[in-house]
């Protein structure tokens, strides 16, 4: 089958979507489909197959074709070329998380799967998110969890299940995962790089954003003077400003790399003795808006996949994927419980150890070609 990706912004970027994006067209290719991600951007100043590779991690190749797109134009422009382009192609189906490029799809009677993070918002958000609905190319609503499934329901009356709607939390490239070095081996490999002398090690991977906790682990690691803290991930200034507050703090136990590429990503969650997830109740995503109610976090598959301890805060929507099993769930305001459960762990291997091992196991439920697979399920163009 031929798919056309719509990309939901320009290529390559730090944010979370656009890597989602790129595992699913190598999922997609990997399926055996021809794939061609429409992207926004100047055509001449591309980025090679190489350097997007590097970035997001990927070993299958697909064809990328550039669209210009005016930013004041807020994609409405880059989703009217996009569909154009579609049909020019003479793709199959279209797949895109892009609200503009799904209602015009739809509307126009191309076969249209439109994956959704959150609730539409404004008045735009609503407007096209029916017009998809209403279309008859529409062919799948995919969500990423549970809860949004639900609130769409009561919104808009979707329906909650298949064939039409289908939950789809996020995935795990589980190749890069399989055997990876034990945390020891795995320090010794950044102390070559880096000159790091990490001991027993939480890590962190992501964005810096509001509501992730960055402020737990900086308050732990004042703590917890014996562990070491590894956060990878966040924008320069971000990490910058963070910099400033460690070095403020006095704190000799906190490293952060900065932006690690997708590729190089999991050795440094190997390093890890555990991994922490701090979501706190109110979570800005990079548009800026609150996800909390919603999310699906993409570290929350790679932690699960890295074999390593899990210590996440007990939101609802984790617990769609997380138990006791698999994690530790705490509140997510209470640091002397975090800091309980990260002395209790770093004393207790074997049970660091179990729970490892069950994350890794639950891990392989969640593959970006098994979600891919499940998309495509029972699908009628």
């Amino acid at each position: 089958m031929k798919i056309s990706v719509i990309a939901p912004t320009y290529l390559p970027a730090r944010r979370a979507n656009t890597v989602q994006v790129m595992k699913m067209s190598q999922a997609l290719v990997d399926l055996g489909h021809v794939v061609r991600l429409l992207v926004p951007g100047v055509p001449a100043q591309e980025p090679g197959w190489e350097e997007l590779a590097l970035h997001y991690g990927l070993e299958s190749r697909f064809e990328v074709f550039w669209l210009p797109a005016i930013p004041s134009l807020r994609r409405y422009d880059f989703s009217f070329r996009a569909v154009r382009e579609a049909r020019r192609w003479a793709a199959d189906l279209l797949y895109t998380r892009l609200p503009q490029a799904a209602a015009l799809a739809s509307l126009t009677r191309l076969g249209t799967i439109f994956e959704v993070h959150d609730l539409p918002a404004g008045w735009m958000g609503p407007f096209l998110f029916r017009r998809f609905l209403y279309g008859s190319g529409a062919r799948r609503l995919v969500v990423i969890t549970h809860a949004l499934a639900a609130d769409l329901q009561k919104r808009f009356e979707t329906p909650l299940d298949l064939p039409f709607t289908l939950v789809a939390p996020d995935g795990v490239d589980l190749a890069r995962y399989q055997d990876l070095p034990a945390p020891q081996a795995a320090r010794q490999e950044l102390f070559e790089r880096h000159g790091w002398q990490l001991g027993f090690t939480a890590g962190y991977s992501g964005h810096f954003y509001s509501g992730r906790g960055i402020h737990v682990m900086l308050e732990l690691a004042a703590r917890l003077p014996q562990v070491s803290f590894l956060l990878v991930g966040g924008e320069p200034q971000a990490v910058s400003r963070l910099q400033e507050q460690v070095k403020a703090l006095g704190l000799h136990n906190l490293y952060l790399p900065g932006f690690i590429s997708n590729a190089e990503l999991p050795l440094y969650q190997a390093a890890c003795d555990l991994l922490l997830m701090p979501y706190q109740g109110s979570v800005s995503a990079s548009s800026g808006g609150d996800i909390a109610r919603y999310l699906s976090p993409m570290k929350m598959f790679e932690y699960l996949a890295s074999g390593r301890a899990v210590l996440s805060s007990d939101l609802p929507v984790l617990r769609e994927v997380l138990n006791a099993a698999n994690a530790v769930l705490l509140p997510p305001e209470d640091i002397h419980a975090w800091a309980q459960a990260v002395q209790s762990l770093q004393a207790d291997p074997a049970r660091c150890a179990a729970l490892g091992e069950q994350a890794r196991a639950d891990a392989q439920g969640y593959t970006w070609e098994s979600r891919a697979r499940r998309i495509l399920e029972r699908l009628e163009l």
